[in-house]
């Protein structure tokens, strides 16, 4: 784990596990709502390590909202 990329969204997975856990009942149907945030963060990481290695702006901020997007739908998945 070399860059903030790799961080935010390892810490971002790890709370998206505790908040299945902790706060759903379970079930294959939920855990499918949370196959979509798991793979944003991983699209996330993957872009924001390109966009820190070759400087490209756009690509950070494609990061960024895709790591938003991911903690956004947990937050609804959750609440429903």
């Amino acid at each position: 784990m070399k860059t903030v990329y790799d961080f935010v969204t390892v810490i971002s997975f790890a709370c998206l596990v505790l908040t299945y856990f902790m706060f759903t009942e379970g079930g294959l149907k939920v855990l499918a709502h949370f196959m979509l945030p798991a793979a944003a963060f991983a699209i996330a990481n993957q872009v924001g390590n390109v966009a820190l290695q070759r400087g490209y702006l756009w690509l950070d901020a494609l990061a960024v909202v895709l790591i938003v997007a991911g903690i956004g739908y947990t937050y609804i998945v959750v609440r429903h």
